[in-house]
């Protein structure tokens, strides 16, 4: 079992190197995608990924038990893509309006990110994760904002410690940082 983090910035690549070790494996492929449709313009971007995926490759669409839907699907033979994990974050934070006013990390939140680490070290098939990084530009205005881009950092730092790989995409360049 090997566990990649794929790291980079909005459109970097980082979904497509990930789909390309997914097809290097030559093992049969799960898509864990984590988005969900919102409104008509992610409607539409949700169904142009599912059509420019290979047809044999089996999508789940999951966007908040993650770590059981890695669990049901690992195994020996079987490479998991899970895209992407800062959709699953948002998910996670925002299913309910976080307001004007302090932010209030659900509990939901806590259990499924504990419960994907704790999926990730025992994990019996291959699984690489899509993530952005969103750290690296300036610090956002608003609460919420800032909440996301506090927990997308240590979400991609806690994966990173527990995944074998972590590979930073930009422009469609993979540079190693973990192996």
């Amino acid at each position: 079992m090997t566990t990649t983090l794929v790291l980079g910035g909005a459109r970097s690549g980082k979904s497509g190197y990930a789909e390309r070790l997914a097809i290097a494996s030559a093992k049969d492929v799960v898509y864990i995608a984590t988005a969900h449709a919102g409104d008509d313009e992610m409607a539409r971007r949700i169904a142009h990924h599912r059509t420019s995926r290979p047809a044999e490759w089996l999508t789940v669409e999951e966007p908040l038990l993650l770590g059981d839907a890695i669990a049901r699907h690992a195994a020996p033979g079987t490479f998991i893509v899970v895209d992407c994990l800062t959709l699953w974050l948002t998910n996670l934070l925002f299913s309910k309006d976080p307001g004007d006013g302090e932010i209030v990390l659900p509990a939901q939140f806590h259990e499924q990110r504990a419960r994907l680490l704790d999926v990730l070290l025992s994990a019996a098939g291959d699984v690489a994760l899509v993530s952005n990084e969103v750290g690296m530009g300036i610090i956002p205005m608003g609460a919420a904002s800032r909440c996301f881009v506090d927990e997308a950092g240590r979400l991609n730092q806690a994966v990173a410690a527990v995944c074998e790989r972590a590979v930073f995409v930009a422009a469609g360049l993979p540079l190693v940082l973990k192996c």
